[in-house]
C-alpha cells in the first residue's frame, strides 16, 4: 500500500487518541472524546480516574481505553488487577497494562507471562494490550517478552507508555513482528507526532498507534 493510499480516516481508524498527563483536566479530557468520535479514532486513552465520568458523558463512543500500573509497571499484580477490574466495572472496554520491568530484569519470565495471563482472564473477551517499554531493554528481553505476551494470551504487544526515555522506532515493531504470535497485535505508541509517523507506523504493520497529537498532525487545529 503506497502512503497515499491511506486516507486521513484510515489512519484515524488506527489511533488510540491519547491524554495521560498527570495535570489532564476535564474540558481537555472532554476535547479529547468529542474529537475522537468527530475523526473516527479507535479509541480515547485516558487515565483510570476519568473513565466513569466519560462513560457517563459519552456513553459507547468513544471506544474507552485506559492504563494499568502505569507508567511503571512495577505494582502488585492483584493491585493491577484490582484498578482493572474497576475501570471495567465504570466502562473501560480495552486495557493497556505495563509490564513488570523488574521481573524482566531478574529473566522471571513465568512471572510476567504469569501475571498477563490473570490480566486477561479479567478482561475476559476486552481488548488487553502489554506495554512493554522498549527503551528499557536488550533486544534479548525483547524477544523473550514477545513469547510472554503470546504465551499469556494478550491481544496487543505495545511498544512505549510514552513516559520512558524514548518511544515506538519502526526497527522495534519489526522485531515484535517476527516473535509474536499470529493472534497478537502491535501497538506502537511514544513520539508519534506527525502524518508521516502515524502512516509509517500503520504501513509497517501495527494495528493501532498511540498517539496525542494525531487530530492535530491530520486536520490541523480543526479538532
Amino acid at each position: 500500500m503506497e502512503n497515499n493510499e491511506l486516507t486521513k480516516q484510515e489512519i484515524m481508524a488506527h489511533v488510540d487518541h491519547t491524554l495521560l498527563k498527570a495535570d489532564a483536566d476535564w474540558l481537555s479530557i472532554r476535547k479529547l472524546c468529542e474529537e475522537a468520535v468527530r475523526y473516527g479514532a479507535a479509541s480515547v486513552c485516558i487515565p483510570p480516574a476519568y473513565v466513569a465520568a466519560v462513560k457517563e458523558a459519552f456513553g459507547d463512543k468513544p471506544v474507552i481505553c485506559t492504563v494499568v500500573g502505569f507508567p511503571l509497571g512495577y505494582s502488585a499484580t492483584g493491585a493491577k488487577l484490582e484498578e482493572a477490574r474497576q475501570a471495567l466495572v465504570e466502562g473501560a472496554t480495552e486495557i493497556d497494562m505495563v509490564v513488570n520491568l523488574t521481573h524482566v530484569k531478574n529473566k522471571n519470565y513465568s512471572a510476567v507471562t504469569g501475571e498477563i495471563r490473570k490480566m486477561k482472564e479479567l478482561c475476559g473477551s476486552h481488548i488487553l494490550k502489554v506495554i512493554v517499554e522498549t527503551c528499557y531493554l536488550t533486544e534479548e528481553e525483547k524477544i523473550s517478552l514477545c513469547g510472554c505476551v503470546t504465551e499469556g494470551g494478550a491481544d496487543y504487544i505495545k511498544t512505549s507508555t510514552g513516559f520512558g526515555s524514548a518511544g515506538a522506532t519502526l526497527e522495534d515493531v519489526a522485531l515484535f513482528r517476527k516473535h509474536i504470535g499470529p493472534a497478537v497485535k502491535i501497538k506502537a505508541a511514544g513520539g508519534i507526532r506527525t502524518k508521516e509517523d502515524l502512516v509509517a507506523f500503520i504501513l509497517a504493520g501495527c494495528d493501532r498507534v498511540g498517539a496525542s497529537a494525531a487530530v492535530t498532525a491530520l486536520y490541523g487545529n480543526a479538532g
